[in-house]
């Protein structure tokens, strides 16, 4: 009967000891997947973030651009040159000349 008993035991311990070193594969395999996953999400938000400020940096120096415009059309300069190109204005001691087309 000790035999008997001591048999069972080993297969009982082999069959734990496999489960376990299954178990032990499985959690390994599923946790190297999460990984690249989680590797792929961070190069790509990587890159949007690095498009993003790109963006931002263009967008302040359209904002700048923008500022410096409007400064410009407050200017008496401004009112002048357009008053000039648009509506064909001039000063009355200005002579205006104009090439032949």
């Amino acid at each position: 009967m000790a035999k008997r008993r001591k048999k069972s035991t080993r297969r009982q311990s082999r069959l734990a000891s496999m489960f376990i070193i299954v178990a032990v594969v499985v959690v390994c395999t599923a946790s190297l997947f999460k990984i690249s996953d989680l590797y792929n999400e961070s190069r790509e938000l990587t890159y949007t973030e690095k498009t993003l400020e790109t963006k931002l940096e263009q967008t302040e120096l359209d904002r700048q651009e923008l500022e410096a415009r409007e400064q410009y059309m407050k200017t008496k300069q401004y009112i002048e040159d357009v008053a000039k190109e648009k509506l064909g204005l001039v000063y009355p001691d200005e002579i205006v000349i104009k090439p032949e087309e």
